[in-house]
C-alpha cells in the first residue's frame, strides 16, 4: 500500500506577512537606537564583502553574457553595473550586480540556513538607492531589515525547503529584497504587505543549477524580482495579505517545515545579520573545512608531490553538495571537495584564481584530486572535516578541523576581510581606487549620499 507523504497544511499560522511588514516599515533603525553598534558594524562588513565580490567578478563571462542580453532591451541608464563602465535600468542593475556578487561563490553566508543574504538584498538596494538618491544610512538600515526578513523565513523552512531542491538564497532572497526596497521607498505597513505578497509568488532557484552560470543568476533574479515587487506595491498593485503563511501561500507550498517562532521570536531584538559570515575560500561553504585542513597540512610541510593518498572523512551533506570528482571548469570545481583538497595542499589557500579553468585542468591538480579518498561519517558535523595525508614513505599526517576559518567560531578578522577585498577589487579598479572604495564602504552609514561609493565602484 502506497504511503501518503502529504503533510497537512497549518491553518493556524500567525500572520507573519503582516508581522514582518510591521517590522520593516516601522522599525526605527540604528540611528534612532534600533540596534547596537555590533549589528551596525556587521552590516558594514556585509556591504564591504558583497561589493568586493561584485566588483571582483565584473569581467566574468557570465556577466558579459547577462549584460549583452539586458542591452537587447535598450535599458535606460539609471544605475551602475559594479566594476564596469556601463549603466542600465535599475532592475537590470539589480540582476547584474546580484549575478556578479555570487559568481565567484565568495560571498557572505548565514550558516544556519546556508543563505547568501547580501546578494539579493544589497544588489536591489544599491540600484534603487542610486535612482532615488538615498543616504548611506537609509541603505544600511534597509540592508539590516531586508536580511532579517530573508534569513528569518529561511530559519523557519530550513532544512526541508533546501532538501527539496530549492536554492534558498534565491527563494528567500526575493522576500528580503522586496522588504529592503520597501523600506528604502518608505512604504507604509500595508504597502509593505503588498510588496512581500507580490514577492511571495516569485521564489527563485533550484539546486540542480549548482555549478552553472544559472546558480549566480538566482540571487540576481531575486534582487530584480524583489525590487519590482516593491515598485509595484508603491504604485498600488495588490496581493494577498497572507501570501507567506496561508495554507496555499509561499511557505506552506514550498516546505513542509514551517517553524513560525523562528520568524516572530525576538523580532526587533535579534538581527540575523549578526550571524553572517564571510568566506576565505571561493567555493561552496561545506568545502571550507577540508580546504582549511589541507592548508594546515601544507603548513606542516606536507608537499603535494609526497602524497600517496588523502583520506577525507566528512558529513554526507558535503558529498551530496560538492561530490564532483572530475570538474571540467572553475564553476564545477566550486562544488568539488576533491578540488578543494587539492587546492589547499598545493597553494595553502583557495581564492578565485585557484578555481580558474586553467588551474582546475592542470595535470598536477587532476592527479592530486584523484588521490582524495572521501568517505561519509555522519558523526562528523557538516561544518567539520577529518583529513589524513598518507605519504609515499608511509607516514600519516592528520588534521581535524572542527570550525573552519570564516565560521562564527573562527571568524574572518577585519584585516583578512580587507585583504580579501583588495584581492578582488585591485585587478579591476587598481590599488589606489580600491583603497578609496574600501574607506567609502566602511563609512557608508555616515554618508549623506552614495555618490562616492558609486563613483569609486566603477572603472575611472
Amino acid at each position: 500500500m502506497a504511503r501518503n507523504t502529504q503533510v497537512a497544511a497549518d491553518h493556524h499560522a500567525p500572520a507573519v506577512t503582516q508581522i514582518l511588514s510591521q517590522h520593516v516599515a516601522t522599525h526605527p533603525g540604528f540611528a534612532a537606537g534600533g540596534w547596537n553598534e555590533t549589528v551596525d558594524h556587521e552590516a558594514h562588513r556585509t556591504f564591504l564583502n558583497w561589493l568586493g565580490c561584485a566588483v571582483g567578478a565584473a569581467q566574468h563571462e557570465s556577466v558579459d553574457s547577462a549584460l549583452a542580453a539586458v542591452q537587447l532591451l535598450q535599458p535606460a541608464p539609471q544605475a551602475s553595473v559594479l566594476g564596469r563602465s556601463e549603466k542600465v535600468d535599475m532592475a537590470s542593475a539589480a540582476l547584474l550586480n546580484g549575478i556578479s556578487s555570487h559568481t565567484f561563490d565568495f560571498d557572505d553566508t548565514h550558516l544556519k540556513t546556508i543563505i547568501h543574504p547580501a546578494g539579493p538584498v544589497a544588489s536591489s538596494l544599491l540600484a534603487l538607492a542610486q535612482h532615488t538618491g538615498a543616504s548611506g544610512r537609509e541603505l544600511i538600515d534597509a540592508l539590516v531589515l531586508g536580511i532579517d526578513v530573508s534569513c528569518r523565513v529561511g530559519n523557519a523552512m530550513y532544512p526541508d525547503h533546501y532538501d527539496r531542491g530549492w536554492h534558498i538564497t534565491g527563494s528567500t532572497g526575493t522576500l528580503g529584497a522586496a522588504a529592503a526596497c520597501a523600506r528604502l521607498l518608505k512604504l507604509d505597513v500595508q504597502q509593505t504587505v503588498m510588496a512581500l505578497g507580490i514577492a511571495a509568488s516569485q521564489p527563485i532557484g533550484m539546486r540542480e543549477q549548482f555549478g552553472t552560470m544559472t546558480k549566480p543568476f538566482h540571487p540576481g533574479a531575486a534582487a530584480r524580482a524583489g525590487l519590482m515587487s516593491a515598485l509595484l506595491a508603491s504604485k498600488g498593485f495588490t496581493a494577498s495579505t497572507k501570501a507567506l503563511e496561508a495554507p496555499r501561500g509561499m511557505m506552506q507550498t514550498v516546505s513542509t517545515k514551517n517553524t513560525w517562532s523562528e520568524i516572530i521570536g525576538a523580532l526587533g531584538q535579534r538581527f540575523e545579520i549578526s550571524f553572517n559570515t564571510y568566506k576565505p575560500f571561493a567555493c561552496g561553504i561545506v568545502i571550507h573545512p577540508a580546504i582549511d585542513a589541507c592548508a594546515q597540512l601544507k603548513a606542516k610541510d606536507v608537499e603535494a608531490s609526497e602524497i600517496e593518498r588523502i583520506e577525507l572523512k566528512v558529513h554526507s551533506l558535503v558529498l551530496e553538495l560538492t561530490g564532483k570528482k572530475e570538474p571540467q571548469d572553475g564553476l564545477q570545481a566550486k562544488f568539488s571537495v576533491y578540488h578543494g583538497c587539492a587546492a589547499g595542499l598545493t597553494f595553502g589557500f583557495a581564492a578565485e584564481d585557484e578555481f580558474s579553468d586553467a588551474v582546475v585542468n592542470r595535470p598536477d591538480m587532476v592527479a592530486l584530486r584523484r588521490k582524495v579518498v572521501a568517505t561519509v561519517d555522519d558523526a562528523i558535523d557538516e561544518a567539520s572535516a577529518d583529513v589524513t595525508a598518507v605519504l609515499q614513505d608511509g607516514r600519516r599526517v592528520h588534521v581535524f578541523v572542527k570550525h573552519a576559518i570564516g565560521s562564527m567560531q573562527n571568524p574572518m578578522t577585519t584585516a583578512l576581510l580587507e585583504a580579501k577585498f583588495r584581492g578582488l577589487s585591485e585587478p579591476v579598479l587598481g590599488a589606489q581606487q580600491t583603497g578609496e572604495l574600501m574607506a567609502a564602504c566602511w563609512g557608508v552609514g555616515e554618508a549623506a549620499t552614495l555618490d562616492a561609493v558609486l563613483a569609486l565602484a566603477v572603472p575611472r
